[in-house]
């Protein structure tokens, strides 16, 4: 239910993060292509593992599924890059990054001339039924997606033969997900909430008055009476909620803490005051693709065809 974060984790501290979070009784690492760290994750599970004396299958390993390998000659081969760079024959959990294909080629980002972001015309639902075949083949044990709306789940719920395990998705106090959460758990659907604790450094807001949580005076003061950091509040805030959370850190004395939520409990009125913090708001809004037809912060048009724009374009290239 605690797993460790390893975006943006260097390549420098990743290896002694990884050690750490083992050693403290984190058994959840949470990972993916786009970080672009698994080749330096992979040999440091591995050195601890032997190290502390776990076996494979102690150890709940989620990789992601990059943009650019949603075509379905693609997925296969991106899978077994990860297995390679992780050090490990299958992975527990095999995500979707997000529902939106980017142009195949060799850069992670591809954009035009004029540095907009190149699209492919892949549909999610073709992507979904090759990682299926990674589960029927011994290389995942689940699957899942990341970043899907309510709308996009539904599509896809109809369309396969192994419905997702989660949704990884932004998650806490400024955007409780509120209807989404409540939307996966009627499905069997568990929810992974990502950036638990906000990342005021990230793509959203700018300049010097961008909202931090854990500095918001009601997370402060429940951090006072439970004698708690801010972080630990807000990691048994999802808890709490069933959700399962992946703090990130790279400082040992916080991975240590982040772990160790487990001898206080929120009540119903500190659950509901974290609750009204809500804003909708995103630190993370891929405001760089929000012209792809399958952006999935905008109600997503099931009538619609959903590459025709796309494909146009293409055509006339």
């Amino acid at each position: 239910m605690i797993g460790l974060g390893t975006w943006n984790s260097s390549q420098a501290d990743v290896v002694e993060a990884v050690r750490i979070a083992l050693l403290v009784g984190y058994r959840h690492i949470d990972c993916a292509h786009v970080y672009r760290n698994e080749h330096i994750i992979g040999p440091a599970l591995s050195a601890a593992l032997d190290n502390q004396y776990l076996d494979r299958q102690d150890i709940f390993i989620t990789s992601k599924l990059w943009n650019t390998f949603h075509r379905p000659d693609l997925v296969r081969p991106a899978c077994k890059k990860t297995l390679k760079d992780l050090e490990t024959s299958y992975l527990d959990l095999y995500l979707m990054h997000s529902p939106m294909a980017f142009r195949e080629g060799s850069s992670l980002f591809p954009k035009d001339a004029h540095g907009k972001l190149l699209f492919s015309t892949v549909s999610f639902i073709d992507t979904w039924k090759e990682m299926e075949k990674l589960v029927e083949d011994g290389l995942c044990k689940s699957i899942g997606v990341a970043n899907f709306n309510e709308d996009q789940l539904k599509v896809l719920l109809e369309n396969c033969k192994i419905p997702p395990a989660v949704n990884q998705i932004e998650c806490h106090p400024f955007l409780i997900q509120k209807s989404l959460i409540e939307f996966c758990k009627s499905k069997g659907i568990a929810i992974t909430a990502y950036s638990p604790l906000g990342s005021p450094n990230s793509h959203g807001w700018k300049g010097k008055n961008q909202p931090t949580i854990i500095r918001e005076y009601e997370v402060d003061k429940l951090s006072y009476e439970f004698e708690k950091t801010s972080a630990q509040v807000l990691i048994r805030y999802q808890l709490q909620r069933g959700n399962i959370v992946i703090p990130k850190s790279v400082n040992s004395s916080r991975i240590a803490s982040n772990f160790d939520i487990e001898d206080f409990e929120l009540s119903e009125q500190n659950m509901s005051s974290l609750d009204k913090l809500n804003r909708d708001f995103r630190f993370f809004t891929f405001s760089y693709a929000k012209h792809h037809p399958d952006y999935p912060f905008v109600k997503y048009k099931k009538s619609k065809s959903t590459f025709e724009k796309i494909k146009d374009k293409v055509s006339k290239e």
